[in-house]
């Protein structure tokens, strides 16, 4: 309750700036400045038709394959980093670097290689989000703590048993932490592709609204953008967390 009446006055704030700075001071321009119910008749318009549905849910579909794929690969090089000395000195300097990069930056190779296709999209997708999740993995597992293992190979335990049974839920919650940042990292590499290219999602409703000079429907496709995010964390990831730390005894029984 106390979310939605923080919402309410949010938007009714943001109202009341549009109206004083463009209706009243005319500080600025209507094109230049979006409103509560600007957007709100943008929704409606996008509704109608289809639109906004049919390009979030080919965002989504996009976003959520280059994610397991950047998964797929970023777990076997996080794994392959951790396991090699020598990578581990000389590779993931590179990686570290590599993931500092921009999203952007990747749309030009993929536009080349692919053409504007939904595999360029994804291909963006894929570089954006595989090294953060790469060094996610290397680092939680080097956070597990020693005397596990050491208890675990005194035991007996072969290398399969020691990363089944001992690495891996003993470092669950940093991978956990690491996958989410990873798909933050995708979704946002998402949308740099489809800005950069025509096939239908929210990027390219977004630069629609650009082009038409509609700077409610620019604000309602990012309000989307936000929305979906949030939506993915809270029902996924956040739960999984809660999981997690409640099974170890690490969170209230009411959280």
């Amino acid at each position: 309750m106390g979310f939605l009446l923080f919402l309410v006055l949010l938007i009714a704030a943001w109202q009341g700036i549009y109206w004083l700075g463009v209706e009243i001071l005319a500080l600025w321009k209507p094109y230049a400045m979006p409103s509560p119910l600007g957007v709100a008749e943008s929704f409606l318009d996008l509704c109608q038709d289809g639109r906004l549905l049919e390009a979030t849910g080919n965002s989504l579909l996009r976003g959520i394959g280059g994610y397991v794929i950047a998964l797929v690969i970023g777990v076997a090089l996080g794994l392959l980093i951790h396991q090699s000395k020598y990578l581990q000195k000389n590779l993931k300097p590179l990686v570290l670097g590599v993931q500092t990069l921009p999203s952007v930056c990747w749309v030009p190779f993929s536009i080349l290689w692919f053409g504007l296709t939904t595999q360029a999209i994804l291909f963006v997708v894929v570089m954006g989000a595989a090294f953060s999740v790469a060094i996610s993995v290397d680092n939680a597992i080097k956070n597990v703590q020693p005397i596990y293992t050491k208890a675990a190979l005194t035991l007996g335990a072969n290398k399969k048993q020691l990363y089944l049974y001992v690495i891996l839920p003993a470092c669950l919650p940093e991978l956990v932490a690491g996958m989410k940042q990873g798909w933050s990292f995708a979704w946002r590499a998402l949308m740099a592709g489809e800005v950069m290219t025509t096939s239908v999602g929210l990027g390219q409703t977004l630069i629609m609204g650009r082009d038409l000079a509609d700077i409610n429907q620019v604000m309602l496709v990012m309000l989307v953008i936000v929305l979906v995010g949030i939506i993915i964390d809270k029902c996924i990831f956040s739960v999984a967390e809660k999981r997690i730390l409640r099974k170890r005894g690490l969170t209230g029984g009411n959280e």
